[in-house]
């Protein structure tokens, strides 16, 4: 019996995985037959009868011989608006013949900042006029050399956007390359940091013309350290990186695999750069790192070729005495070794408690308030300057007294700090004799390296200082910048704070309404003119036609209420939705009322790939760019926002 009982679990498990494999083969093929169709439909329309299509899983190949080479890259360019370019393979023939052979049209134009070459073949009739002279009006101070030649055959498809894509392209870095052919624009640039790469990309993507393969290279130089830096504070026994710079990748993997053996979370990565005092500077940070972990408590700090460890008095002496020790004798010669143990606090006297300190505030609106004792009246002045020139006079204030019975260094200590605080956007130093502390937020991602090498050039390496600075994204100038994608997330952010609602049956803005279409108004005017679908959506009570109505008629007024805040409307699209594309479920109130919303969606130039297994996604592309048919846009899937907080809901339960 038992056996009969597995025989029969066995062959429906065996039944079950024919079924899928039946079912995923099914699928794949009949997404294989529709985009098949979909390209020869499309060739057909254009008259090229001579191309073939053989699918192959997702992947298209094109075949046949094409009368010409420009034949041959207008089909490239059709099946490219059918279906993504990278899934486009073809070994399309181009017979040779005793006539003469239509060019290669093809330019380099390389830029170091105001030297520009220009060399290859155009086309003599082209529009727009000459490459040369379009790039010397983009660019009036560069010396421009023309090595180009030219020929009086047609101009191919896609190649007057494509030198116009070239030109505006060249106004936006320095120093770089950019190579176009019909069909296919290549550009390689240098930029300052990673973050202006992808400014720049999204910027070149944003233009680049549809119908074109294109290829970006954008590289970072590695910055310049000086001085070289490491900075690791043990607390608790978890290792906190605050600074740290390699010269090669092998150092940056080693730093980062000590780091994580002395118990760091994560996956500590450090900067790659130039000015290393050694070669060996990669083995000298993970010798220290682990002398460090090995007191278990404690601060290391490497500045060039000088190391400094500081361990609290809590360290047992011999303890230290034998990490040290042998730390002294592992770093490599061109370091030198710095040690100290803290003495243990004494009991807090009078004159202990009236120690010299000075306090900076920095507040988030950007006033500075100093307090506490400075050796004289010119010290005074010179803070008094300092704080001026970084921060600015508006909401400064300085409350210090004259002492001259100050600490040696004093003054340094103060303006370093001060320095210090400079580098974030709100925060607190405070200066003692013997430790600073600096907490505070940045919008900076390296405030934690950049604190840390302020403090250390201006007061060295074994100076005692606590750190406590912290990178928040909305601060961050780069992160912010009104990019499309980050003008959409600004306007769902307040979609999802405050409601755009209507009185019951009403298409009428109301005062409520109107407070939320204000704030939206104010993004928009920051980031110009972007598409954007503005949809209205219902529950699911009450006739279909008039729930469509309804949605598509407040998705209006939406626009309308932009349109009279001096708004630039003329991409905005309405679109009613009514109950069609529901968040959450029609069965409750909670869900009725999540249902009823307004929601504002970017219009992508292509629709981004939908996080789903491959089959679905070339499903979803293919209905997407079927020629002949008005363009779909899609709408989230129900369901497809489970992981974030529910849009804002239009309505008041009268559908």
């Amino acid at each position: 019996m038992k056996n009969k009982t597995l025989l029969v679990s066995i062959g429906a498990f065996v039944l079950a995985v024919v079924l899928a494999l039946g079912t995923a083969v099914a699928l794949a093929g009949l997404i294989e037959q529709r985009t098949t169709s979909a390209l020869q439909a499309a060739f057909r329309d254009a008259g090229l009868r001579w191309v073939h299509v053989v699918p192959d899983g997702l992947r298209a190949h094109l075949s046949g011989t094409a009368p010409t080479e420009s034949a041959r890259i207008q089909a490239l360019q059709i099946a490219g608006s059918v279906i993504d370019s990278s899934r486009v393979a073809e070994t399309i023939v181009v017979p040779v013949s005793s006539a003469v052979v239509a060019p290669v049209y093809r330019i380099e134009v390389m830029r170091n900042r105001d030297d520009v070459s220009v060399i290859g073949l155009v086309p003599a009739a082209a529009d727009g006029g000459p490459i040369v002279d379009r790039l010397r009006e983009a660019l009036p101070d560069a010396e421009i050399a023309d090595m180009l030649q030219s020929s009086d055959h047609p101009v191919p498809g896609g190649w007057v956007a494509a030198v116009r894509f070239a030109v505006e392209a060249l106004r936006r870095f320095e120093v770089g390359r950019i190579s176009v052919t019909a069909g296919r624009i290549e550009v390689e640039a240098l930029v300052d940091s990673p973050e202006a790469a992808r400014t720049l990309e999204t910027a070149l993507r944003e233009i680049a013309p549809r119908g074109q393969v294109l290829t970006l290279a954008l590289t970072a130089p590695r910055p310049v350290a000086t001085p070289f830096l490491l900075r690791v504070d043990l607390d608790g026994g978890v290792p906190r990186l605050r600074a740290c710079s390699a010269d090669t990748e092998e150092a940056q993997q080693r730093i980062s695999a000590a780091l994580v053996a002395a118990g760091a979370p994560g996956r500590p990565v450090c900067t790659l750069a130039l000015g290393a005092p050694s070669p060996r500077w990669g083995e000298a940070a993970e010798t220290a790192i682990a002398a460090l972990a090995g007191l278990g408590a404690g601060n290391l700090t490497i500045s060039d070729g000088d190391v400094s460890l500081v361990a609290p008095h809590t360290v047992a002496q011999a303890v230290f005495d034998r990490v040290v020790g042998r730390l002294e004798t592992s770093l490599p010669d061109a370091f030198s070794l710095t040690a100290r143990r803290l003495d243990p606090p004494q009991e807090e006297t009078a004159a202990e408690t009236a120690r010299p300190e000075v306090t900076m505030t920095l507040s988030d609106a950007g006033a500075l308030n100093i307090a506490g004792r400075l050796p004289d009246a010119r010290i005074r002045e010179a803070v008094h300057a300092f704080a001026r020139a970084r921060f600015g006079e508006e909401g400064l204030e300085i409350g210090t007294r004259i002492d001259d019975n100050l600490p040696q260094g004093w003054s340094m200590r103060v303006l370093t700090a001060l320095e210090a605080l400079a580098e974030l956007h709100h925060g607190r130093a405070d200066v003692t004799e013997d430790r600073i502390t600096v907490s505070g937020v940045s919008g900076n991602p390296d405030v934690s390296s950049q604190v840390t090498q302020v403090l250390v050039q201006g007061l060295g390496p074994d100076a005692d200082v606590v750190l406590d600075v912290t990178y928040d994204e909305a601060l961050d100038p780069v992160q912010q910048a009104p990019t499309p994608d980050n003008c959409e997330a600004r306007i769902q952010t307040i979609l999802r704070e405050t409601k755009i609602t209507f009185d019951p049956g009403s298409v009428e803005i109301n005062d409520a309404a109107g407070r939320v279409i204000d704030q939206i108004a104010d993004v928009m005017r920051d980031c110009g003119e972007l598409p954007f679908e503005v949809s209205g959506h219902t529950d699911s009570q009450g006739r279909e036609e008039t729930n469509l109505n309804l949605s598509q008629a407040r998705a209006e007024a939406v626009i309308n209420a932009l349109l009279s805040r001096r708004v630039l409307v003329s991409s905005l699209v309405a679109h009613g939705y009514g109950a069609e594309h529901p968040i959450a479920d029609n069965g409750t109130e909670a869900g009725r009322e999540a249902n009823r919303r307004i929601e504002f969606t970017l219009i992508r130039p292509e629709p981004e790939p939908v996080p789903l297994d491959p089959a679905l996604e070339a499903q979803l592309e293919f209905e997407i760019q079927t020629p002949g048919e008005d363009t779909i846009r899609p709408h989230p899937r129900p369901g497809a926002e489970d992981d974030t907080p529910v849009e804002p809901t239009v309505g008041s339960g009268d559908e």
